[in-house]
């Protein structure tokens, strides 16, 4: 079988999908995986065939002018993911025709895919991995983004309500008319529901990386979603440095991490948690920068500490008591599928909603903040770890990742999406158009 891959790239994107192209690579399929060119190497690395789709620096990019909230998520989600929608879809065409894929696998903020979704020409089955929280329509009416917990009264059912109206008015309306006109000057009809409802819900397949036990009760879910577990990651090529095998495995360890995007500024999470725990002679702590070089965090490094900018998840995360994170969804999922309890402080991007998950599911505690203080770190982390419950909660839910087989769910999925051919109109008609 033949299937493409497309990514935006974006570090957090770009390796849940080439961790799906390594898997269909090991049984023998032909996997080409188109992305902007920054990421050639990390393509060719897994072993894939690499088609260029320069992304001009959109999906980097940040709105440096204004601070969290909607205005600021509007101009980003604009300028990140709809402004390339003509052409990626354009190079999606491009590669149909000259590679002749039986499947395409998208991630889902690779929005190239919505015009040949909603268009009536032949095309291979569309399967999108999502690679953020589920963001369907939420039958409480919280609306997404403001990282709000399921309602839990008629209080709360009013008060979701008119910051639902809010919201739609300052972000979902304006994001889905930008889009909209995209889809216009390409001759295609609008959206069948907000931008969000009908990324999940117009493909062939929607894959969650997760587990319904880490999500809300969303009601009755669309067919086509499949909830698959932890994305296999295969082996980083992060060395294990040289302090972490001969550390004092008496005492605890933390990790440190602000992600690889929203880490401009290690002031915001990464030197308050080094010096909230500085003084802990009791414990290991690690940082990682996202990237970034070392020097770039700007106090000194305390005596307790190390900082790698890269470090392999998958093989420390299993000895890690405590992961400290602004919220990137990979990170976070990734954690919980070991059993780490966490701590998390974020706002940007889709954080509020990831950080909400994690104190909603009881597995840690939401800081709510982009900025937390040095004094509620220490607090959250004492809390974190003298606490049985979190640990406890964090446990249970890695017992319900280990109840899924992802590779098992995800091969599934695209070998029953293979044989259709022919677009799915008939999901438009089942999407909810209430936004």
């Amino acid at each position: 079988m033949k299937v493409l891959i497309a990514a935006t790239p974006l570090t957090g994107h770009v390796n849940p999908l080439l961790a799906i192209g390594r898997l269909l690579a090991a049984r023998g399929d032909d996997v080409i995986v188109t992305t902007d060119p920054a990421f050639a190497a990390n393509v060719v690395d897994s072993g894939l065939r690499f088609a260029p789709c320069d992304d001009h620096g959109s999906a980097g990019y940040l709105e440096p002018a204004l601070p969290p909230g909607p205005a600021r998520w509007t101009h980003e989600f604009e300028r990140r993911f709809i402004e390339p929608m003509p052409f990626q879809a354009a190079r999606l065409r491009e590669l149909i025709a000259a590679e002749k894929p039986d499947v395409i696998v998208a991630g889902s903020m690779f929005l190239g895919v919505l015009p040949l979704l909603l268009s009536e020409e032949r095309r291979p089955p569309i399967i999108v991995l999502n690679v953020s929280i589920l963001f369907l329509d939420r039958p409480d009416g919280a609306p997404i983004g403001l990282g709000l917990p399921p309602a839990e009264g008629e209080a709360d059912l009013a008060r979701y309500a008119q910051l639902k109206l809010a919201m739609d008015s300052a972000f979902v309306d304006p994001v889905r008319a930008f889009a909209d006109r995209r889809l216009a000057a390409m001759g295609l009809p609008a959206l069948p529901a907000s931008l969000t409802q009908s990324i999940a819900t117009l493909p062939d397949a929607f894959l969650q990386p997760s587990v319904p036990e880490f999500e809300y009760d969303f009601g009755r879910l669309p067919e086509t979603l499949r909830f698959v577990g932890l994305l296999p990651t295969g082996r980083s090529s992060a060395p294990v440095p040289d302090w972490w095998t001969a550390r004092d495995r008496t005492k605890r360890v933390v990790l440190i991490t602000q992600g690889t995007l929203a880490n401009a500024d290690f002031g915001q999470l990464v030197e308050p948690a080094l010096t909230a725990l500085a003084a802990r002679d009791d414990l290991f702590v690690v940082a990682t920068t996202g990237g970034r070089p070392v020097s770039a965090v700007g106090i000194p490094i305390p005596a307790n500490a190390h900082i790698a900018r890269f470090l392999p998840f998958g093989e420390i995360l299993p000895e890690i008591d405590l992961l400290v994170t602004n919220g990137g969804y990979g990170s976070v999922c990734q954690a919980l599928a070991a059993g780490v309890p966490l701590v998390a402080a974020g706002l940007s991007e889709d954080k509020a909603e990831v950080a909400a998950r994690i104190g909603w599911s009881g597995a840690g505690i939401n800081l709510a903040t982009n900025a937390p203080s040095v004094p509620a770190l220490n607090e959250a982390i004492q809390a974190v770890l003298s606490e049985p419950r979190y640990r406890h909660r964090a446990a249970a839910l890695a017992e319900a990742f280990a109840r899924r087989d992802a590779e098992r769910e995800i091969l599934a999925a695209i070998d029953a999406g293979a044989p259709t051919l022919s677009p799915r109109p008939e999901l438009a008609a089942c999407v909810s158009s209430s936004i």
